[in-house]
């Protein structure tokens, strides 16, 4: 759903990438749903870390369970679950107990009704949120989520650097993106009463990020993981003011491992920027390398 419809469709642009993902996942369970591990006295010996059906979130999942390896740890992989319906339930109970989550989605699937919308609010709202016996460590820098996004010549020409610097731009801007976007509250409208910014809008739906790179729109609403940040030289405009719901990476776990697995997922997330989060996607959906391959060199250019 990286252009606010196609990030999920770059799990065909990787297609040998995702085939290989699979494979790649160290032993894990080929069913998702499995109980292996799950039980109670399983969990003090095995962490179980689980991924959704998504290449950059089986990635982070990848780099957590090799981590905690590194540090001595047994690990169980049970990548490729689904969405929160699914997963939620499984670190419930306990079945998998570490998983790579994005705090506003992750909020709102809990609360639907939260006002929290920058990363500090939805991170102190996130504890009062979660169902007991799941908690968050520390949230990494790194974001995927929408935003708004413009080329880099277009950046340096206007001096741009956060959304509200578009107010200053003398040329007219057309914002690209997903038909729906023209009547969500981060849309034209919100962008105007948030950021007093004046737009046009197209409906440019999966060649949004091609729109922008060829000029027709000036700005295109993207998620911040997508890898065609780095390939086609773009940059994401900062939300100071929180238009969009903030969603970091972090993890959840369930509680019974928290103590096990704080201290190392914590100096992950501390090394996980948003630049490179989109760096690891790149790996993955332009030089097809395995999730596997992914996480352990990235934790060496880390010293994790």
């Amino acid at each position: 759903m990286f252009t606010a419809r196609t990030r999920k469709g770059l799990g065909v642009l990787a297609g040998l990438a995702v085939a290989s993902l699979a494979l790649a996942g160290c032993g894990a369970s080929s069913d998702p749903l499995s109980n292996n591990g799950g039980d109670a006295s399983a969990s003090s010996a095995e962490i179980v870390v689980g991924s959704q059906a998504y290449f950059s979130n089986e990635i982070i999942a990848e780099i957590y369970a090799q981590a905690l390896e590194n540090s001595g740890l047994t690990v169980k992989r049970q990548f490729q679950i689904g969405q929160r319906d699914a997963y939620i339930p499984l670190l419930e109970d306990g079945t998998v107990t570490v998983f790579p989550e994005y705090s506003g989605n992750l909020l709102q699937f809990f609360d639907k009704e939260t006002t929290a919308r920058t990363a500090d609010e939805v991170y102190a709202a996130l504890p009062k949120a979660l169902p007991e016996g799941l908690e968050v460590l520390d949230q990494s820098s790194a974001t995927d989520q929408d935003s708004y996004t413009v080329t880099k010549a277009f950046a340096d020409a206007n001096g741009l650097t956060t959304i509200a610097d578009l107010a200053k731009v003398t040329t007219p801007l057309t914002l690209g993106g997903n038909a729906e976007l023209a009547e969500r509250p981060y849309g034209p409208t919100g962008l105007k009463s948030t950021y007093g910014v004046d737009v046009q809008f197209s409906a440019t739906g999966d060649t949004t990020v091609d729109d922008l790179v060829a000029g027709t729109i000036q700005v295109a609403n993207v998620y911040t993981a997508d890898p065609r940040i780095k390939t086609d030289n773009l940059v994401t405009l900062e939300d100071p003011k929180g238009l969009f719901l903030a969603s970091n990476v972090v993890p959840v776990v369930n509680s019974k491992v928290a103590s096990q697995v704080s201290d190392i997922l914590n100096k992950v997330s501390a090394a996980l920027t948003p630049e490179g989060l989109v760096e690891l996607n790149v790996k993955s959906t332009v030089d097809q390398q395995s999730s596997a391959d992914i996480a352990k060199a990235w934790l060496a250019d880390n010293n994790l």
